[in-house]
């Protein structure tokens, strides 16, 4: 395994994280348990989860991951061993279920007192913002289009307070967002700064050889501001695996069981994705190792969460770590971004 530390710390973590947001769901607690298992014998000390895993979001599931992950705290006494990374749920229908009232400060610390609970632990070593409160272009909305009548107000510095008394309670150490835009970022780093205020030190967004706006502002923010990348969905749903244009998908994958998660299913992602394929078959490596590897070489990327449903899926994410692009497949996956540049924002 490879090593980083959170921009600003001294925490080390693993450059590929454990994402979880298939157990208890698409998994259960024993399968969950397993992927533990073998994911820190394999050196990755770096767990993420949320409080509306596992994914879709339902209120019959909520919360049961974050259990899930407690359980296995709990049994195996690894707490001192591993870095939880965990996020509040942003607003809006799909998770009324949990809460309606935002990031306001009782909900900020009821969701991080219930967390604290569900993952059996006294303190949470990174808690992000899931998405922004406000509207704007997010979850595979391409561009920006302004609202004036969206109803959110200018919370940066409540929300900040906030997050600065439960890290001051010793019940969160560090904090970061995630689904936000370049805007959010400078706003919040220009309260911390005007008011010391706690840092942000991560974002955690979609990143992928079929997703890479950061690339543009987003990336130049991360890099001069010192804030980690946390790359999510690096195969895009599993898309990047190869196995829906091979038709090998399982029944239990995630796009045959939810097919409402359109957001790599276009044409154009998929005419990118035999692209890369090609790329990856030339090279003798797997597309998944390939994809990850690409996701993981970036400058602004701290560390690359993986999810996985068998065992066999999880063990070729994590040896991706072994693989370093050359700098020839590098121009090549260039080329084709060249000409399909983006096909899922």
């Amino acid at each position: 395994m490879k090593y980083t530390t959170l921009p600003n710390t001294n925490i080390k973590v693993s450059k590929i994280c454990l994402g979880s947001m298939t157990w208890g769901n698409q998994n259960t607690e024993a399968e969950g348990h397993t992927q533990l298992d073998y994911a820190f014998e394999q050196g990755i000390n770096f767990i993420d989860t949320a409080e509306l895993y596992p994914v879709p979001a339902e209120a019959r599931t909520y919360g049961r991951t974050s259990e899930i992950i407690g359980t296995w705290l709990q049994k195996t006494r690894n707490r001192d061993k591993v870095v939880l990374a965990s996020k509040i749920a942003g607003p809006g229908e799909y998770t009324e279920h949990i809460r309606t009232t935002g990031f306001s400060q009782e909900a900020i610390k009821d969701a991080v007192n219930q967390e604290l609970k569900r993952l059996q632990t006294d303190y949470i070593d990174l808690y992000q913002l899931h998405w922004p409160e406000r509207q704007t272009n997010t979850f595979g909305i391409r561009d920006y289009s302004h609202n004036p009548n969206d109803p959110w107000e200018d919370n940066f510095n409540q929300v900040l307070h906030t997050l600065d008394d439960i890290i001051k309670e010793g019940k969160i150490r560090y904090v970061g967002l995630s689904n936000e835009k370049a805007w959010g970022m400078m706003r919040y780093l220009e309260e911390s700064k005007t008011h010391n205020l706690p840092r942000i030190i991560t974002i955690q967004n979609a990143y992928s050889l079929l997703n890479r706006p950061f690339e543009g502002d987003m990336a130049e923010v991360a890099i001069r501001e010192k804030i980690g990348l946390l790359a999510y969905s690096p195969l895009a749903f599993g898309v990047l695996s190869g196995k829906y244009i091979k038709g090998t998908a399982s029944k239990n994958s995630r796009l045959k069981l939810f097919p409402i998660f359109t957001r790599y299913s276009s044409e154009q992602s998929t005419e990118a994705t035999k692209k890369y394929l090609q790329i990856a078959e030339n090279n003798n490596l797997s597309l998944t190792q390939m994809s990850l590897a690409f996701v993981t070489q970036q400058p602004f990327v701290t560390s690359t969460i993986i999810g996985a449903t068998t065992m066999e899926q999880l063990k070729e994410n994590i040896d991706s770590i072994n693989i370093e692009l050359s700098k020839d497949i590098l121009e090549q996956i260039n080329a084709i971004h060249a000409v399909i540049p983006n096909p899922a924002p």
